[in-house]
C-alpha cells in the first residue's frame, strides 16, 4: 500500500543505536515527530533520550522484543505512529512485518513485500537476476538438506566455493571451504549462525571467486516508476565477510564500469517494481568482470558515504518515496563529488581475535574536524550490551580527492578517545595508514593477506617513534613547569627549560637522550642530534593532545598510569617513562613482576552463551585445536588450545551463560 496524501505526522524507527539516531535527526530535520522502541538493556539508551516519545517492546534478547512484529505494532497504536522506519538489521527485511504494518493502515518506509521476499531469499533473487540480464556467479541454486550434501555439491562445483545462508546478510551465515573438512564443518557453523541471526538456516553453495572486489551500486526507487542509481561504494575491506572500511566511488571503477554496474543494478530493481532505497551488491573480479551476489532491500550500514559525494539525504529520500512522492531527481542530475571513507568502531579486542567487549563508556570522546561526521549510538556513561551488535559508531570522513579522505581519516581516529570498553581503533588506523591500502590495491582479503597471523601489537610498525618519544618528554617538560610554578620558585624570575632527559619505552625496553627547551607552548627537542620543534597548547589532564611537529599537525591520546605516560597515535600504544639520567640509571635496578602462568586455564574472555564444548576430562590436545565456542553479541566465537596438553578439568556445561574470566577448561 503506498500512500499518495500529505507527509506523516510521526514516524516510528523500529531499530536501535547508531541507526535509529541517524533516522531521528533526518525525521526531525523534516518537521516529523519521532519514536523509539526500546528493551530493558536499552531503557536509558541515546537512540530513546534523542526520540520524542518512547515504547517500551519487552526483555533485552531481541527474540524477546526488536524481533516480535506483534510487539512493534502494539507500540505503532500507543503511539499513533503513521509510519515505520526499520534501519537495518532486526525487522528491515522481514516481508511479514511489512504486510501487517500495510494492513493496520502504517506506512513502511522501505520497498514492498514482494521485493523483499524475492530479494531477500538469495536463490531466488539469482534466478531473477539471470532472467533480467545480471550476470551472476556459477553455483548450486537449491537448499543444502546436510553437510553431506554440501561435500557432495563442493566436489562438483570445485574448490573454493562459499557456503551462504539464503536469508540475511551482513556477513552471518557465510564460510569459504577449501576442502571437505572446512566444508563439512562450515556448512553446521554457517547454519547455527543463520539460526541465530535470521531465524532461518536454509544454506547454499557458489563457486568462491578468488582475489575479488566487493563493490556495490546504491538505487534508489519511486512508485512513479522513476529509478536512479547513485554510483558505487567499494567495500572490499572485510573480516569474516563482515565490512570494516567502505568508501565511495571506488578507486577501481572508471567511469564506464560504473555505468555498466549501474544499468544491470537498475535492470534488477526494475524486474521486481522496486520501491525505496536499495543496494545490488557485486563480487568484481581483477579484470573487472562483475558478478551479482545480492540485493539489501534496506538502508545500508554504509549509506553515509553515498550521502557524503552526492549531497543527498537518503534517509529523506525514503521518507518522501514512502510518502508517495516522486524522486526529486533523474539519473543525468547524479554528479560523485570528492571522496568519502566510512569505518565502522566496534567493541571488541583486535589484539584477542576481535573478541567482543561489553561494559560501561567510562570516558567517550568524539572527533569534530571539518569533514568529520559520526554516526554513534552511544554517550559517555552508556552501556556496550552483550545483546546487541557491538558497533559503536561510524565515523566518516570526506576530502577533495582520495588522499585528504584518508588523511582526515587517520586523524580523526588518532582523535577518538574511548575508555571502559575495548575498541579496533587501532586496527581500524593500521589499516588506514597501510601503503597497500593507500594505492587501491584492495581485495576482500586484505586482512586475511596482510596479517596472517592476525592482528598484533607487533605489526603496529608505520608509526613514527620519534613523535611519540618527543611527544612524552614535552608533557614531561610541562609537567615540570608546573610543579614549579606550583612551588613559587618562580617568583620573580623567568622560566627556560633546558632539561636531559631519558625516555624510556616498555614497549621496546629502548632508551633515549634528549635535550628539551622552551616553554610557553613552544618547545626545542634534541633528539640524538636531531631537531625538533614542537608547538602545542595542551594542558594537563587534556585526554588528547595536538601538536605541531616540524610542521607536521599531530594528535595523540595521552593518559598518565602511575609515573608512566600512556600514549596513543596512528594506531600505536606507547607505554613511556621519562627521567632524569641518574633516575634512568637506578630504573635498571627495578625488579620486573612476574606475570601470572595461565598457560593451564582457557577462560572466557568475554560474556556470552557456551554453545559447544569440543573436549572431555582426559582428551589430550594440539595447540590450534577447536576448545569451545560461545555465542556473544550474535556471533560464534571460537576458542582454541594455546598450547599441547591434557584435560584435567571442566567445570562448566553447554548451555551454560559464561561471565568474563570464568574457567571453561583446566588442563593439567
Amino acid at each position: 500500500m503506498i500512500r499518495r496524501l500529505s507527509m506523516f505526522k510521526k514516524i516510528l524507527v523500529a531499530n536501535r543505536g547508531e541507526i535509529a539516531c541517524r533516522i531521528f535527526r533526518t525525521a526531525k530535520s523534516m518537521g516529523i515527530s519521532t519514536v523509539a522502541v526500546y528493551s530493558d538493556a536499552d531503557k536509558d539508551a541515546l537512540h530513546v533520550r534523542m526520540a520524542d516519545e518512547s515504547v517500551y517492546i519487552g526483555p533485552s534478547p531481541s527474540v524477546e522484543s526488536y524481533l516480535i512484529i506483534e510487539k512493534i505494532l502494539d507500540a505503532c497504536k500507543v503511539s499513533g505512529a503513521d509510519a515505520v522506519h526499520p534501519g537495518y538489521g532486526f525487522l528491515s527485511e522481514n516481508k511479514k512485518f511489512c504486510e501487517y504494518l500495510n494492513a493496520q493502515g502504517i506506512a513502511f518506509i522501505g520497498p514492498d513485500s514482494k521485493a523483499i521476499e524475492s530479494m531477500g531469499d538469495k536463490i531466488t533473487s539469482k534466478l531473477i537476476a539471470l532472467n533480467a540480464g545480471v550476470n551472476t556467479v556459477p553455483g548450486y541454486d537449491d537448499i543444502i538438506k546436510d553437510s553431506d550434501e554440501a561435500v557432495k555439491i563442493a566436489k562438483d562445483i570445485g574448490y573454493p566455493i562459499m557456503l551462504k545462508a539464503t536469508a540475511g546478510g551482513g556477513g552471518k551465515g557465510m564460510r569459504i571451504a577449501w576442502n571437505e573438512k572446512e566444508c563439512q564443518e562450515g556448512f553446521i557453523r554457517a547454519t547455527n549462525e543463520a539460526i541465530s541471526s535470521f531465524g532461518d538456516g536454509r544454506i547454499f553453495i557458489e563457486k568462491y571467486i578468488q582475489d575479488p572486489r566487493h563493490i556495490e551500486i546504491q538505487i534508489m526507487a519511486d512508485s512513479h516508476g522513476n529509478m536512479v542509481y547513485l554510483g558505487e561504494r567499494e567495500c572490499s575491506i572485510q573480516r569474516r565477510h563482515q565490512k570494516v572500511i567502505e568508501e565511495a566511488p571506488s578507486p577501481f571503477l572508471t567511469k564506464i564500469d560504473r555505468k555498466k554496474m549501474g544499468e544491470q543494478a537498475i535492470l534488477l530493481a526494475k524486474a521486481v517494481d522496486y520501491r525505496s532505497a536499495g543496494t545490488v551488491e557485486f563480487i568484481v573480479d581483477s579484470n573487472k568482470n562483475f558478478y551479482f551476489l545480492e540485493m539489501n532491500t534496506r538502508l545500508q550500514v554504509e549509506h553515509p558515504v553515498t550521502e557524503m559525494v552526492t549531497g543527498l539525504d537518503l534517509v529523506e529520500l525514503m521518507i518522501k518515496v514512502a510518502a508517495g512522492q516522486k524522486l526529486p531527481l533523474l539519473q543525468k542530475d547524479i554528479q560523485l563529488q570528492g571522496w568519502a571513507i566510512e569505518t565502522r568502531i566496534y567493541a571488541e579486542d583486535p589484539f584477542q581475535g576481535f573478541l567482543p567487549s561489553v561494559g560501561r563508556m567510562e570516558r567517550y570522546i568524539e572527533p569534530a574536524d571539518n569533514g568529520v561526521r559520526i554516526d554513534s549510538g552511544i554517550f559517555e556513561g552508556g552501556e556496550v550490551s552483550i545483546f546487541y551488535d557491538p558497533m559503536i559508531s561510524k565515523l566518516i570522513t570526506y576530502g577533495s580527492d582520495r588522499n585528504q579522505a584518508i588523511e582526515k581519516m587517520s586523524n580523526a581516529l588518532d582523535s577518538y578517545y574511548i575508555r571502559g570498553v575495548k575498541n579496533n581503533i587501532s586496527f581500524l588506523s593500521a589499516l588506514i595508514i597501510h601503503p597497500r591500502f593507500r594505492s587501491g590495491n584492495l581485495t576482500t582479503n586484505f586482512i586475511n593477506e596482510e596479517y596472517p597471523e592476525g592482528f598484533s601489537a607487533n605489526v603496529l610498525s608505520q608509526a613514527d617513534m620519534a613523535v611519540f618519544v618527543v611527544t612524552a618528554s614535552v608533557i614531561h617538560v610541562i609537567k615540570s613547569i608546573r610543579r614549579t610554578l606550583i612551588s613559587d620558585q618562580l617568583v620573580g624570575h623567568e622560566y627556560s627549560p633546558l632539561e636531559k632527559l631519558v625516555v624510556i619505552t616498555n614497549n621496546s625496553a629502548q632508551e633515549y637522550q634528549l635535550l628539551v627547551s622552551g616553554s610557553d607552548q613552544s618547545y626545542t627537542v634534541d633528539l640524538d642530534g636531531q631537531l625538533f620543534t614542537f608547538e602545542t597548547d595542551w594542558c594537563i589532564g587534556e585526554p588528547l593532545l595536538r601538536a605541531n611537529i616540524n610542521g607536521r599537525e599531530v594528535v595523540s591520546q595521552v593518559d598518565q598510569i602511575g609515573q608512566h605516560i600512556h600514549l596513543f597515535h596512528q594506531g600505536s600504544k606507547k607505554e613511556i617513562l621519562v627521567v632524569s639520567p641518574r633516575l634512568a640509571e637506578l630504573n635498571k635496578h627495578m625488579l620486573i613482576k612476574e606475570k601470572p602462568d595461565t598457560s593451564k586455564l582457557l577462560v572466557s574472555p568475554m560474556p556470552g552463551l557456551l554453545v559447544k564444548l569440543s573436549v572431555r576430562v582426559g582428551d589430550t590436545v594440539k595447540s590450534g585445536q577447536d576448545i569451545a565456542v560461545i555465542e556473544a553479541m550474535k556471533m560464534e566465537n571460537n576458542l582454541c588450545a594455546t598450547n599441547d596438553g591434557v584435560v584435567l578439568n571442566i567445570p562448566v556445561s553447554e548451555g551454560d551463560s559464561l561471565a568474563v574470566g570464568e574457567l571453561i577448561v583446566e588442563f593439567e
